[in-house]
């Protein structure tokens, strides 16, 4: 499956974005979905993640109550809607999906991903 992100930008601290993970290849509706970042200098960082229906989800700490990961399985896209953006949440942003309909907060759980979007959060 190829997965491409959107929808980074710069935001001010407080301020809002939503990514989105567009799908093609193969059929998103049976498959997880999960959003990672990294930041400069640091490791690739698990954020969300959602089972194949979306009536699963998973959030780092670092994100819970901010973040809300959501899918639309007709349209093949799946999303990431950020709230309260921190400058700490300044990074690259990837959507990666599984072969399996169930995720996990690993990275190597991962089959597909996508090339990432920036998001950047000024003080």
């Amino acid at each position: 499956v190829q997965l491409q992100a959107s929808g980074g930008g710069l935001v001010q601290a407080g301020g809002s974005l939503r990514l989105s993970c567009a799908a093609s290849g193969r059929t998103f509706s049976n498959i997880a979905m999960g959003w990672f970042r990294q930041a400069p200098g640091k490791e690739r960082e698990f954020v969300a993640a959602c089972n194949w229906s979306g009536d699963s989800s998973h959030y780092a700490d670092s994100v819970k109550g901010r973040f809300t990961i959501s899918r639309d399985n007709a349209d093949n896209k799946g999303y990431l809607q950020m709230n309260s953006l921190k400058p700490e949440d300044t990074a690259v942003y990837y959507c990666a999906a599984p072969k399996s309909g169930y995720y996990s907060a690993a990275a190597y759980w991962y089959d597909y991903w996508g090339q990432g979007t920036q998001v950047t959060v000024s003080s």
